[in-house]
C-alpha cells in the first residue's frame, strides 16, 4: 500500500529524531562558545554594576565591597582591582592584585600591537569590555574604567576557556548515541505500528466496498479502544444505509423546502432587525443627547433639568413599551403563550383602557366616544378569553386610532352582538388606507406609500401582537375604510351568565393579572 501509515509514522520518527539531533549538534558548534563568551561578559557587566552602586553608596572603604571583589572571583573567576585615579594607588583587589590588572590596561593602551589583536566587546560611558590573546593563545576578557564618583578605576579580567576540543568531543559523542538510538527506534516503530495500522487496513477495505454499496462485509475486530469502536460504528452503519438511501431522496426534497423557507426567514430576519434597530435609534439618540447635556452642566437651572430627565425617561418607556411588546409578539408567534381563556366583562375592559389612554386623547385633542350596543353604556358583557391578552388588543387598536385621528374628530368605540359573539369596533377619522395596502397592515412595521399625507401602518408592532393575538383565540379580526375615515374590529364569542358560571374555574377567583400599560 503506497503512502501507508505504518511508513509515514516510521519516517516521520526518524525525521524529528534526525532533525533534533541536527539541532542539538548546531547549537553545540556555532552557539555554545557564543554563549560563553556571552555569558562572562553579562559577569563582568553584573560586577561592575555591583561595585558601582557599593561605592556610591558607601565609598570605596566599605567592608561590604571586599566582600563582593572576592565573591565574584571565588564565584565567576573574575580578577578585580580599584584604583585611585589621582595617585594610580591600588584601593582594594583580589588575589592577583592590583598591579598585574594595571599592567595589562597599560599594555593594551600604550601597545599597538597588543591593541590591534584585541578586539572591543562593548563600550559605555563608564566602561570597556575588550577580548585579549596572549602570547600563550589563551584569551581573556577584560574590563576597565571608572565608577560614578569619577575618581575609583575599575579593573577587571577573566580567562576565556578554549571550548572548541569540548565541543568536538561532544559532537561525536552525540553523533555515536544518536545513530544507534535512531536506528533502534526505527526498529521498534516500525514493528510497533503494524499492530495499529493492521485494524485500520481492514477498515480501509471495508469502507471501499462501502463506497460501491457492497455491505456484505463486517468487521470483526474485538479490540475495544477507538478503532474497536470505530469498526462498530462502521457495522451499525453498513446496517443502516441500505435503508437510509431510499429515505434520502425525501429528505432532499425537504431538504430543498426548508432551505428555501430559511432564506425567506432570514430576510424576513433581517428586515425586522433593521425597523427594530430603526425604531430604537430615535430614542437612544434623544437619550444619549440629554444625558450628555446633564453631564455637561448644559442646563443649570431645575426647570431645565426636569425637562431633560422626562424627556429620558420618556424615551426609555417608549424603548421598554417596544421591548415588551416584541417579547410578547415573539412568544405568541412561537407558541409559548398559550391563550389562558377565562369569563370577563368586556365592558369594564373597555373602559379601563379608555380611561388610561384619556390623558394621550386630551393631548391630541381627541374625543372618545363609547357606544354600548348591548343596552346602557355599562352594561355587562360577559365573553370568553384571555382577558390580559385582549386588553392588549383593545390598547392597540385605540392607541392606533389617537395616533392617524384628525385633531378635534372623535375616536368611537363601539360593542355590539354579531350572532352568538360580540363585535368590536374601533373608529377614527380620517385619510382612507389604500385597499391594496389593507391586508399588509397586519405586518411588522409595515410602511404605506411615504407619498401620502398619513403613514398607515405606523403602529410598529401593535397591529402584529393583534394578529397573533386574535389567531390564537381563532377569532376574526380586520380592518376596514369607511366614508371618512378607518375602522379596526374584532369579535369574541360571548357566555350568558349561567354558562359563565358553570366554565368559572378555582382559579378565576385569584388576583387578576397586571394589566398592560401604554
Amino acid at each position: 500500500m503506497k503512502h501507508s501509515i505504518r511508513a509515514r509514522v516510521t519516517l516521520l520518527f526518524a525525521a524529528l529524531t534526525a532533525a533534533l539531533l541536527l539541532l542539538i549538534f548546531c547549537m553545540n558548534t556555532w552557539g555554545l562558545e557564543r554563549f560563553y563568551r556571552w555569558q562572562k561578559i553579562g559577569n563582568i557587566e553584573h560586577a561592575y554594576a555591583q561595585i558601582n552602586a557599593e561605592v556610591m553608596n558607601c565609598g570605596v572603604e566599605s567592608r561590604r565591597l571586599e566582600d563582593i571583589l572576592q565573591e565574584y572571583a571565588d564565584t565567576y573567576n573574575i580578577a578585580i582591582a580599584l584604583m585611585d585615579s589621582a595617585d594610580s594607588r591600588s584601593i582594594r583587589s583580589t588575589e592577583r592584585g592590583g598591579g598585574y590588572l594595571f599592567r595589562r590596561v597599560q599594555r593594551y593602551l600604550f601597545n599597538k600591537s597588543v591593541r590591534d589583536q584585541a578586539s572591543i566587546l562593548k563600550r559605555t560611558d563608564n566602561y570597556t569590555v575588550i577580548s585579549t590573546k596572549e602570547e600563550d593563545g589563551s584569551a581573556n576578557i577584560d574590563c576597565f574604567g571608572y565608577c560614578g564618583d569619577n575618581r575609583t578605576i575599575v579593573l577587571m579580567t577573566t580567562p576565556l576557556a578554549n571550548l572548541k576540543e569540548s565541543v568536538l568531543l561532544a559532537n561525536r559523542f552525540l553523533w555515536y548515541v544518536g545513530s544507534v538510538g535512531l536506528i533502534l527506534g526505527l526498529f521498534l516503530i516500525f514493528f510497533m505500528t503494524r499492530q495499529v495500522t493492521l485494524p485500520i487496513r481492514r477498515l480501509a477495505s471495508l469502507s471501499r466496498k462501502m463506497g460501491g454499496l457492497d455491505f456484505s462485509e463486517r468487521y470483526s475486530g474485538s479490540s475495544q479502544d477507538e478503532i474497536g469502536v470505530l469498526g462498530s460504528n462502521m457495522n451499525a452503519m453498513a446496517d443502516k444505509l441500505e435503508e437510509t438511501i431510499s429515505e434520502l431522496k425525501e429528505a432532499n426534497e425537504r431538504l430543498r423546502e426548508d432551505i428555501r423557507r430559511k432564506i425567506e426567514i432570514d430576510e424576513q430576519r433581517k428586515e425586522f432587525i433593521a425597523n427594530v434597530s430603526h425604531e430604537l435609534k430615535t430614542p437612544i439618540a434623544l437619550i444619549q443627547g440629554y444625558a450628555e447635556g446633564l453631564s455637561d452642566g448644559l442646563c443649570s437651572d431645575p426647570e431645565n433639568r426636569r425637562y431633560y430627565l422626562e424627556v429620558i425617561t420618556d424615551e426609555a418607556g417608549k424603548m421598554n413599551a417596544l421591548v415588551r411588546q416584541l417579547l410578547m409578539l415573539s412568544g405568541l408567534e412561537s407558541g409559548a403563550q398559550e391563550p389562558e381563556r377565562t369569563c370577563f366583562n368586556l365592558t369594564e375592559l373597555v373602559q379601563g383602557v379608555l380611561h388610561s389612554v384619556q390623558g394621550m386623547a386630551n393631548k391630541k385633542q381627541l374625543r372618545i366616544l363609547l357606544e354600548n350596543g348591548f343596552g346602557s353604556e355599562d352594561g355587562e358583557i360577559l365573553v370568553y378569553a384571555d382577558e390580559f391578552k385582549m386588553e392588549e388588543v383593545i390598547t392597540n387598536y385605540v392607541s392606533n386610532a389617537l395616533n392617524h385621528g384628525e385633531p378635534k374628530s372623535t375616536v368611537r368605540v363601539s360593542m355590539k352582538p354579531s350572532g352568538e359573539r360580540v363585535r368590536v369596533e374601533v373608529y377614527n377619522r380620517g385619510e382612507n388606507i389604500p385597499e391594496e395596502s389593507l391586508p399588509h397592515v397586519w405586518d411588522k412595521f409595515y410602511k404605506v406609500d411615504k407619498a401620502h399625507s398619513r403613514v398607515y401602518g405606523g403602529s410598529g408592532i401593535g397591529l402584529s401582537i393583534v394578529r397573533a393575538v386574535m389567531e390564537a383565540h381563532g377569532m376574526p379580526y380586520g380592518a376596514e375604510n369607511s366614508a371618512d375615515g378607518v375602522i379596526f374590529w374584532f369579535e369574541l364569542p360571548m357566555e350568558n351568565r349561567e354558562e359563565a358560571e358553570e366554565n368559572r374555574r378555582p382559579e378565576a377567583a385569584a388576583p387578576s393579572r397586571e394589566r398592560a400599560q401604554i
